[in-house]
C-alpha cells in the first residue's frame, strides 16, 4: 500500500502543481457594465446533481438532465488563448472572464430558448455546437472555458455544454471514467432532442479528454441503434487530446464508421499521467506524425489526425492546445464556417500531418488551406 501510495503521488506531482487552489465557482459579477471584448451565451445540459449557489452543479450524478443558461462578458484586453481568470475571488469584468447570469431551465423553457435562439439566426449560421470536456474538470471551469473557446473561434451558432460529474479531484479519475460512461444515455438522448427538436440544420460536437470516452461511446451506441447520423444532423466530431485506449478507439471506429478529427500532441503531460495510470497503455491523444504505422491504421478507420506536439501553448501539461493556442483555436472556428471538413486523407498521411503542424505554427491562412477542404471521398454520403 505505501508503494502504491509512493507511485501515485509521483505520477501526480506535475499535474498536482498545474491544478492547486480553491475550486472555481461561478459568481456572478453585478458590476459589468463598462467595456468589454464580447458577450458570450452559452446553453447547459448537464448529468450532475444540482447544488446551491454559488457551485449550481457539483461533482456527484444526477438522476436525470438537468438545463440552464450563462451568460458571460469577454474583458476588453483580452488576447485569444488565454483565459483570463483571478486566482480566487469574483471576477473584476474589466480584467476577467465574468459570468453576468446564471438561470436553471426545466425542459420545455430550455428548448424554447434555444429554438428561439437558432431561428433568429440566418439559416448559415443555424448550428449547434455541443462541447463536451475532460477529467478533472468541475461545472465552472468547463463553462469558463468553454466561453473562451465560443469566443476566440468566432463560433456564431449556438453553443451548447454538455457537462457530466467529473468530481474535479485529480485522485478522482476512477470516479470520473465511470461518470463518463454513466452520461452516454443522457448525451444521446440530448443530441437527438437537439437534431429533431430545435430547428438547427447541424450539429457539432467538440469533445475533450475524456469527455472523448463520453462522445464516442454515445455515438457508437447511437450507430448501432441504426442511427449514428442523428438525423443526417451531426457533421463534425473533433476530437482534441482524447484520452481513450488506441485500442478501444479502434472497436468504437468499427461502429461509428464515419470520419472524426482527432487533434494529437506527443509531449501531453496529462494524457502521460493517463497511460501509466491505465496499465501503460498508448492513449489516442498522445500519438505523432512519427507513429506512421499507428496513423495508417487510424486513417483506414476514418481518424483524421493533427499533430499539435510541435505548437506551444500557455498550458504547462499541453492538454488543451486546442483552446490556449490562439492558431488552434481559430482553426477550430475557420472549420466551424466550413462545409468541407477539418481533415486530410489519403496516401502519405503521416507526411501531411507533419506539414499541418508546420502550418498550425506558421499562419492560421496556411493551416486552413491545407486542412479545412477534406477530399470527396470522405465527405460524399455523410453530410
Amino acid at each position: 500500500m505505501v508503494r502504491f501510495k509512493i507511485l501515485v503521488l509521483a505520477l501526480l506531482g506535475p499535474l498536482a502543481l498545474a491544478a492547486c487552489g480553491t475550486p472555481r465557482v461561478l459568481e456572478i459579477s453585478r458590476g459589468a457594465t463598462g467595456e468589454v471584448a464580447g458577450w458570450v451565451e452559452i446553453f447547459v445540459a448537464t448529468t450532475r446533481e444540482a447544488s446551491a449557489e454559488p457551485v449550481y452543479f457539483n461533482g456527484e450524478r444526477g438522476p436525470r438532465l438537468a438545463f440552464a443558461r450563462l451568460d458571460f462578458t469577454v474583458p476588453p484586453n483580452h488576447k485569444p488563448g488565454e483565459l483570463e481568470l483571478p486566482d480566487s475571488g469574483p471576477s473584476d469584468p474589466s480584467k476577467h472572464f465574468a459570468v453576468t447570469n446564471v438561470q436553471r431551465l426545466d425542459l420545455a423553457p430550455i428548448v424554447a430558448d434555444v429554438r428561439r435562439e437558432i431561428m433568429r439566426r440566418p439559416p448559415s449560421q443555424r448550428d449547434v455546437l455541443v462541447f463536451v470536456h475532460g477529467f478533472n474538470t468541475n461545472f465552472a471551469d468547463a463553462a469558463y472555458r468553454f466561453a473562451q473557446i465560443v469566443h476566440d473561434s468566432g463560433f456564431k451558432g449556438v453553443p451548447v455544454l454538455f457537462t457530466w460529474p467529473s468530481r474535479g479531484q485529480l485522485l478522482a479519475y476512477p470516479y470520473d471514467r465511470e461518470s463518463a460512461f454513466y452520461s452516454r444515455d443522457f448525451l444521446e438522448l440530448n443530441l437527438r432532442a437537439i437534431a429533431r427538436d430545435l430547428g438547427t440544420t447541424r450539429m457539432d460536437i467538440l469533445a475533450h479528454s475524456m469527455g472523448t470516452l463520453l462522445t464516442l461511446e454515445t455515438i457508437r451506441q447511437a450507430s448501432i441503434r441504426g442511427d449514428g447520423t442523428f438525423g443526417g444532423k451531426l457533421r463534425d466530431i473533433i476530437l482534441a487530446a482524447p484520452d481513450v485506449d488506441l485500442d478501444v478507439f479502434k472497436t468504437q471506429m468499427r461502429e461509428i464508421k464515419r470520419p472524426v478529427t482527432v487533434f494529437v500532441s506527443a509531449d501531453d503531460r496529462a494524457l502521460d499521467f493517463s497511460r501509466r495510470f491505465a496499465g501503460d497503455k498508448t492513449r489516442l491523444g498522445a500519438v505523432s506524425a512519427k507513429d506512421t504505422q499507428i496513423i495508417a491504421d487510424l486513417e483506414k478507420l476514418g481518424a483524421r489526425i493533427i499533430d499539435l506536439s510541435a505548437e506551444s501553448s500557455g498550458d504547462p501539461l499541453n492538454h488543451s492546445k486546442f483552446a490556449s493556442s490562439p492558431k488552434v483555436v481559430q482553426l477550430i472556428g475557420q472549420r466551424l464556417k466550413e462545409d468541407g471538413g477539418i481533415a486530410t486523407a489519403g496516401p502519405g498521411l503521416g507526411d501531411r500531418v507533419g506539414d499541418i503542424a508546420g502550418g498550425v505554427v506558421g499562419t492560421v491562412g496556411s493551416t486552413v488551406g491545407l486542412v479545412v477542404t477534406a477530399p470527396a471521398a470522405i465527405v460524399s454520403g455523410r453530410r
